[in-house]
């Protein structure tokens, strides 16, 4: 059976964490190489800082185009939520840097006569020749404090991300237009040529984004078989190839994102993980109704066209090998942890699987019946938890503690168990953190989070944060030596 993978144009060697590091500071690094080459007036140290800041930093406006643009070889080892974590960090040291970067111009003077340096910065603000500068870093403000308080912003998901992608188009050509126009070190020679390759590459990449995955949803379209409700406002969908579409090749417990009828186009997609085995032709999706676009998933009719791209994520069991597995699923999260099973039970896998599913009502439990007959394929227990009870309800009621988990993991060796997890943030963040207590090792705790809710960091998250921050230190630093080199 043919299998597609993602689209042919991005079918290219996936990097690990370290290589994008590295990529990401060369390409930060590269202007200033340049830059450093070009023969200019000679400034003052801080002025030399706040060109640095420009160079280095509008090439990171360009390179935050890639990162949230779900290019495989980039998100492919580490997950799109790492990387859009990555994104989201990344963002607001690019605006204060940027938001100093004319401060830092005007710094020397304001040092030696406050009123004519303030006059010389309003100028910066208010001259028609550095107009796009300003538009570039308005545009900026708007788009990341906007993307921060997306969830109390009274807009539809799809309005909200229509805005942030003219928004992140304004920033990248403002920002373009006023290096070109206005940069000391840019008018001319290698740095120039620089900014006209980004250019190029951004409208490449919007070009890839919007237009070549536009015609790949179009040109390969899927077809909704059949919806079934499994529990209170939760609903699988069967999704199977249309025409000469050829069947996708994935792993157990990845995702794709989706449209349907005549919005199969990027800007209104959603992401879903699949609840399905790869050697099953098509694909199966459980929706959990929670506002905007879920709310209508049970209404879809059967033969409805899909689109679908994909798969992407890593949370796979050959991704992340182990003796043992624990299975812990909160809600719909559901949907990967079936996925899960059900190519545990397909493969009759001989390793000992223990699953966690916890739900506020037992009406919100799905699948149970498939959960129950896994026992006869597998070495396999399951624990169904509700914070409520009702009449008939067997499971535990309550909260999936440290004392059921300890429970649940009984006879399982700690550093040879791989545990997969899938549920609200909260929850996510303290089985995460019970687990590492357990004695689980941080890298066999496998989950991918798409919820970073304020005040919700598991240890791997503020590891992960360390890192991030690790990377801005090493910007500011090459912003250093490139002052240091011309001071």
């Amino acid at each position: 059976m043919a299998r597609s993978k993602e689209p042919p144009i991005l079918a290219l060697p996936l990097l690990g964490g370290r290589a994008l590091a590295v990529l990401y500071l060369s390409a930060l690094f590269l202007p200033l190489a340049l830059a450093s080459l070009r023969q200019v007036a000679p400034l003052d140290p801080w002025e030399l800082a706040g060109a640095g800041a420009g160079l280095a930093l509008l090439t990171a406006i360009a390179v935050q185009f890639v990162t949230s643009g779900r290019f495989g070889p980039v998100s492919g080892r580490l997950g799109i939520d790492k990387i859009m974590a990555f994104h989201k960090i990344a963002a607001w040291w690019v605006l204060f840097g940027l938001l100093l970067h004319p401060v830092l111009y005007v710094l020397p003077t304001l040092l030696d006569d406050r009123a004519r340096g303030m006059d010389r910065l309003i100028a910066y603000y208010v001259l028609p020749h550095y107009r796009s500068g300003v538009i570039a870093i308005g545009a900026l403000a708007l788009l990341v404090i906007g993307s921060a308080l997306r969830e109390r912003l009274p807009v539809r998901y799809e309005v909200w991300r229509a805005s942030h992608v003219v928004l992140a188009v304004i920033v990248a050509g403002a920002g373009l237009h006023h290096a070109l126009t206005v940069g000391r070190f840019s008018a001319l020679g290698a740095i120039n040529t620089w900014w006209w390759a980004v250019a190029a590459t951004l409208a490449g990449v919007i070009a890839t984004l919007y237009g070549w995955r536009w015609l790949w949803l179009h040109l390969h379209p899927w077809r909704l078989k059949s919806v079934t409700k499994l529990a209170d406002r939760t609903w699988e969908l069967d999704i199977q190839p249309a025409g000469k579409t050829p069947d996708l090749r994935y792993e157990a417990g990845q995702f794709v994102w989706m449209t349907v009828g005549a919005r199969r186009f990027p800007l209104f997609d959603h992401p879903f993980s699949i609840a399905d085995i790869p050697s099953r032709r098509g694909i199966s999706l459980i929706i959990k109704e929670a506002g905007d676009f879920t709310d209508q998933v049970g209404r879809l009719a059967p033969g409805t066209l899909v689109g679908v791209d994909g798969p992407y994520g890593e949370f796979s069991l050959d991704s992340h090998p182990g003796k043992a597995v624990l299975l812990v699923a909160g809600g719909a999260g559901i949907g990967p942890i079936m996925g899960l099973l059900r190519e545990l039970v397909a493969r009759k896998d001989p390793r000992p699987v223990r699953l966690a599913y916890a739900v506020g009502q037992p009406s919100n439990l799905a699948c149970v019946g498939e959960i129950e007959a896994a026992k006869a394929v597998l070495d396999f227990e399951a624990m169904l938890i509700s914070e409520t009870g009702a009449e008939g309800f067997s499971g535990e009621t309550g909260w999936l503690d440290r004392p059921r988990l300890e429970r649940l993991l009984h006879g399982l060796a700690p550093n040879q168990t791989v545990a997969m997890i899938c549920g609200p943030g909260p929850m996510v963040v303290a089985v995460s953190d019970m687990l590492l207590e357990h004695g689980l090792p941080m890298e066999r705790i496998v989950y991918e989070r798409f919820d970073y809710a304020a005040g919700s960091a598991s240890r791997q998250d503020r590891k992960r944060f360390a890192q991030f921050l690790a990377v801005g230190a090493a910007v500011i630093a090459g912003i250093a030596g490139f002052v240091a080199v011309l001071a």
